[in-house]
């Protein structure tokens, strides 16, 4: 079981996905054309009906979950989805899951790591098993990032910065799978771009995995308090021009990064940002890059 998902992709909330089949073929069968290697679907659900759409409409194109929640979304439903849409397109669905947050699970939170554990272990049955490379886990501390070398194709970590990717990738070692998710606004307006970033950040930072994690990145609680330093708003949100996001995106890559899903923030909560992705793909160069040509890795 290889998923080819190439060197950069995209990342959206489930929520932000019109609810026309028709429009999500053609932003699918777009992003295809651009060049991206995968799309993240954020909150993502068991079912993996949007996930099958989205293939289903592109040629090339991988679907990746971010992520699907271990709390919410029962192991034997995602297997047998994920058994149905593997049939029809073979080796370009990746499963990411993850065990949220305590302040929204609530007392279930208790041990994340065990809760994975547990999860893996039901992935793996006879009846219900889905390979090792065609998973990740949403990991940020150590002890998460070893499990997700151990048991899965590898870690994809979100709300990070270029330096949390160099230290993942020292944990993880060369080979396991490093995709983490980036943040951006195309804007070089500052105050409209950090709004916009504000915005985004707003619930994570009252969310102690995300909070305890940034700490160990070197923020305090000056940059923490309220909605974000500027300094924290800039490390976690790439702004500006394409070649600013560019950069950040290869910041990434040499850290250690084999795939980057960016997630371009709006002024909008809703729709797809299509003008955004097509601006993005032609700054990055992926239009001139042939699926399946080097630059990328299988997992």
């Amino acid at each position: 079981m290889t998923v080819d998902i190439d060197k950069v992709g995209v990342w959206t909330p489930i929520t932000r996905w019109p609810d026309d089949a028709g429009a999500r073929s053609d932003a699918a069968a777009e992003l295809d054309e651009l060049g991206y290697g995968a799309v993240w679907i954020g909150g993502a659900k068991a079912d993996l009906e949007l996930p099958e759409a989205l293939l289903a409409a592109s040629r090339h194109l991988a679907a990746a979950t971010g992520i699907l929640n271990i709390w919410s979304e029962p192991a034997g439903v995602v297997a047998d989805s994920y058994a149905r849409v593997a049939r029809s397109h073979p080796n370009r669905l990746l499963i990411g899951i993850g065990a949220g947050h305590g302040p929204i699970v609530g007392e279930r939170h208790w041990h994340p790591l065990r809760a994975v554990e547990g999860y893996l272990d039901r992935l793996d049955l006879p009846q219900s098993r889905i390979p090792r490379d065609a998973r990740v886990l949403a990991a940020l501390g150590p002890r998460m990032l070893n499990l997700a070398a151990e048991r899965t194709a590898g870690a994809h970590p979100y709300l990070v910065t270029p330096e949390h990717t160099w230290r993942a990738r020292d944990l993880l070692g060369f080979g396991p799978l490093l995709a983490p998710e980036q943040k951006a606004v195309l804007t070089s307006d500052a105050a409209e771009a950090r709004a916009i970033a504000r915005r985004a950040l707003a619930l994570y930072l009252t969310l102690p995995n995300y909070t305890d994690n940034l700490r160990r990145l070197g923020f305090v609680d000056d940059d923490l308090a309220g909605l974000g330093s500027n300094r924290l708003v800039d490390a976690l949100v790439a702004w500006g021009t394409v070649e600013a996001i560019r950069g950040r995106v290869e910041q990434h890559h040499k850290a250690g990064a084999d795939h980057v899903a960016v997630q371009i923030l709006t002024p909008q909560a809703q729709g797809l940002p299509l003008a955004q992705w097509r601006e993005l793909a032609d700054g990055l160069g992926l239009r001139s890059r042939q699926p399946g040509s080097p630059g990328g890795r299988r997992y």
